[in-house]
């Protein structure tokens, strides 16, 4: 398999006062085609700043991503767009992610336009990948406060894949949901990977949720990757004392 995203040595330092924090401290790993990759860790281990830098949405101070084989790193602004045409982020919080004065179909419809395509081809495709998502085309004329947190999510997840991204990114997509709508949540993103083959980037704290989607898990603690492997890999014989803590809270 070909390596859709390939990160080499990744840094990032912020000022804190006068002291500087290491978020991400050389961390390098691969997302093959079609792979999900689950990135672990507690609230503040850098897994999210790791995510921004390969959405661009970071500088990076030190290192390299590779977007099918090609440099991303400090691209202009103008350059970005055709980063964002291949990759996408569904982020935690989804009403936040919307305009709240536009219509979800609008929304979805935003990316699409962005890239080029006319606009009565783009009020097709939204209403069609909502249907993907599992809403009813209905739903493009709700705005972001007249439906559930879920229902959000999954119109997020529908204007992330409506441009068809090479690769997808979810930071702590599930977490704001209750457990019931977190499971058909993950249901649905294995099904994306499964039927479009879209590379996944899995942002999580929670390994039993990885478990069920990703291939492969990083587990990052003070900016550093501390252990890789397979999910069952990783929960069933935990090497370091920090993956074992992580594996103990959701028991």
């Amino acid at each position: 398999m070909e390596a859709v995203l390939e990160v080499k040595r990744l840094k990032k330092t912020y000022q804190k006062g006068k002291d500087l924090i290491n978020a991400v401290e050389d961390i390098s790993f691969q997302i093959q085609t079609g792979e999900c990759l689950g990135l672990v860790g507690e609230s503040g281990s850098g897994k999210s700043t790791v995510a921004k830098m390969i959405a661009c949405l970071e500088s990076v101070d030190q290192g390299e991503i590779l977007l099918n084989g090609k440099a991303i790193t400090g691209l202009k602004r103008k350059a970005q767009r055709a980063v964002y045409r291949d990759i996408q982020m569904v982020f935690q919080m989804p009403v936040d992610s919307f305009n709240p004065r536009i219509k979800l179909g609008e929304g979805i419809m935003e990316s699409m336009i962005n890239q080029g395509m006319r606009r009565n081809e783009a009020q097709i495709r939204a209403r069609e990948y909502l249907e993907i998502c599992g809403l009813s085309p209905d739903f493009a004329d709700r705005y972001p406060y007249q439906v559930s947190g879920g229902e959000c999510q999954r119109a997020s997840i529908a204007r992330a894949i409506a441009i068809q991204p090479h690769l997808l990114i979810c930071d702590e997509a599930t977490s704001a949901l209750d457990v019931t709508v977190q499971a058909q949540i993950i249901r649905l993103l294995t099904q994306l990977k499964k039927e479009f083959g879209m590379s996944q980037l899995m942002i999580c704290h929670d390994l039993a949720l990885v478990q069920e989607v990703c291939d492969r898990v990083l587990v990052i603690h003070n900016g550093r990757v501390v252990e890789a492997g397979t999910p069952d890999e990783i929960i069933m014989n935990p090497r370091e004392a920090y993956t074992k803590k992580l594996i103990e809270s959701i028991l």
